[in-house]
């Protein structure tokens, strides 16, 4: 890899709430992850509008600069069908993670409030985000509302996973 690794992204893909429907028999939602050249996919949850995935994906953070976006489809036989997408941006995320390495935060009690992040035009928020230190680790919990369709949400948690070498900020 010729880009400096900034650290580990785990994305926890939670569920999907009120997808828009594309199918008479039932959605077989799952959603593809990307970042840059990095492409991961949930698993298919079969017949519902509202998938439980709890997949855990691993994304390699090279360029905080680069959002993080999700696109929702439907599993089909020939074409699958897009069912939205959503992106966020992790540079209010790794600002959190560097202000905690600089000022020591490692002693601060759990479930501390470190920023948050309001849903504005600009991002797929659907409502505040807090990014908050739980158990040692920087941790943020999202729902962010699909774009490009005419309903849908998507629940997601961010954990950072520490790397040994690893760039501290960017």
């Amino acid at each position: 890899m010729d880009e400096k690794m900034v650290g580990l992204l785990r994305i926890n893909v939670i569920r999907g709430i009120k997808l828009a429907k594309r199918d008479t028999l039932g959605s077989d939602p799952y959603i593809i992850v990307r970042m840059g050249k990095q492409k991961l996919k949930t698993s298919v949850v079969k017949k519902t509008l509202n998938p439980e995935w709890n997949d855990e994906l691993t994304l390699c953070v090279t360029d905080p600069n680069l959002p993080v976006t999700f696109h929702v489809y439907d599993e089909d036989v020939f074409l699958d069908d897009k069912m939205g997408d959503a992106e966020f941006d992790i540079k209010p995320f790794v600002q959190a993670l560097k202000m905690h390495l600089d000022m020591h935060l490692e002693n601060v009690p759990s479930g501390t409030i470190i920023t948050k992040v309001k849903p504005h035009r600009e991002n797929c928020f659907s409502e505040e985000s807090a990014i908050t230190w739980e158990n040692g680790e920087l941790v943020q919990h999202m729902f962010l509302r699909l774009r490009n369709i005419e309903c849908g949400e998507i629940e997601v948690k961010l954990q950072w996973i520490k790397v040994p070498g690893g760039s501290k900020s960017h």
